[in-house]
């Protein structure tokens, strides 16, 4: 275990190989599941601000589902996250022409449509947060259907935690990233 700050990282992000191989799995993140993708407090927000942008690069499906539903979604838990299209597909991903699923809203992005990436805990996969009072604990979450990203990652000599370097940093920022990297290469120092 890592304490950086107010957060706990699980070793396997610091042990354990990942680079994303859509080609191998087509994006079945973003299809699989019990629900949409969780979003934070902040992102509902933003969502209801941006939607008008976003929504020219979803399919007519899954802005079906977000008239019908909203935006978002509470789950039984009290907790948000994104629509879906019959209880499985995200109601923001897209196919491409290759039949790779892809983030809507990430592409509205890199179009310049909106400022919004996609939701953190999208771009933080395979890592979860899990908040706490006082702290967030970093876990990794093994899913049979990364396996492909696993192998991909080994094979490159990447880590999860260099693997996420942009999405860790746009959450926490430079420095704890940076106190993360050293910490895990170096170790803290004997005193």
């Amino acid at each position: 275990m890592i304490i950086i700050q107010n957060t706990v990282i699980s070793d396997d992000v610091r042990d354990n190989f990942f680079v994303c191989n859509l080609e191998a799995c087509k994006g079945a993140c973003c299809v699989e599941g019990d629900l949409g993708a969780p979003l934070e407090a902040n992102e509902l927000q933003i969502l209801e601000q941006e939607y008008a942008a976003i929504k020219p690069f979803l399919t007519e499906a899954g802005q079906q589902a977000i008239e019908q539903q909203g935006l978002y979604i509470k789950d039984w838990e009290g907790d948000y996250s994104t629509t879906t299209i019959n209880d499985r597909e995200c109601a923001y991903a897209l196919y491409d022409e290759r039949g790779i699923l892809k983030c809507g809203i990430e592409q509205a992005y890199l179009a310049g449509a909106t400022s919004f990436k996609k939701p953190i805990s999208c771009h933080l996969y395979p890592i979860r947060i899990t908040k706490y009072e006082d702290f967030d604990a970093l876990n990794y979450d093994r899913w049979n259907i990364c396996n492909p990203a696993c192998s991909f990652g080994a094979n490159l000599g990447v880590r999860i935690y260099q693997f996420l370097k942009e999405p860790l940093v746009r959450k926490y920022g430079e420095e704890w990233y940076g106190e993360l990297v050293h910490e895990i290469e170096h170790g803290t120092p004997e005193k």
